[in-house]
């Protein structure tokens, strides 16, 4: 009961703290959100994207095979 008392009146007592809170906690959980997406994204398309295969077709093009 202490530790609920404890943030209670950290966070939630007063107008502005609460304000503070939600703001803070939404601007943390959308990048959060965001990074566990595009994880997520280049996970599932791993090998399909530019980023994946773009060292790939440079080593190809210093080698000077253009056989695609």
């Amino acid at each position: 009961m202490a530790l609920i008392s404890t943030v209670y009146n950290a966070f939630f007592k007063r107008s502005s703290t609460f304000f503070l809170t939600i703001i803070v906690g939404a601007v943390v959980f959308e990048r959060a959100f965001d990074s566990g997406a595009e994880s997520l994204y280049d996970n599932i398309n791993k090998g399909k994207l530019w980023k994946h295969i773009k060292p790939e077709i440079e080593r190809r093009a210093a080698e000077g095979g253009d056989d695609e």
